[in-house]
């Protein structure tokens, strides 16, 4: 539990410190969410109940995508900038 709270530690202070570049924040966020699914984890093999191990299948599906629709956004931002300065 305690490599979990310090994952999660480190997340936040990723985000916090990196304010400025999106594709850090969005690192950090998947980090602070993979410290929580392997809280669930640990949580659920110690009270031998596989719905926590289930529940974090779903939240490494959810992060994939988070992560992915984040950084097809930012890639579309940075490709309409790119034509913009170019004329």
């Amino acid at each position: 539990m305690n490599l979990s709270l310090l994952l999660f530690l480190i997340g936040i202070l990723g985000f916090i410190i990196n304010r400025k570049n999106i594709i850090l924040m969005i690192i950090s966020i998947e980090l602070m969410l993979l410290a929580v699914t392997l809280l669930i984890l640990i949580s659920s093999f110690s009270f031998d109940d596989n719905v926590g191990q289930t529940f974090s299948v779903y939240i490494i599906t959810i992060a994939g995508a988070e992560s992915v629709v984040g950084l097809s956004i930012l890639v579309a931002y940075y490709r309409s900038r790119l034509v913009l300065n170019e004329y």
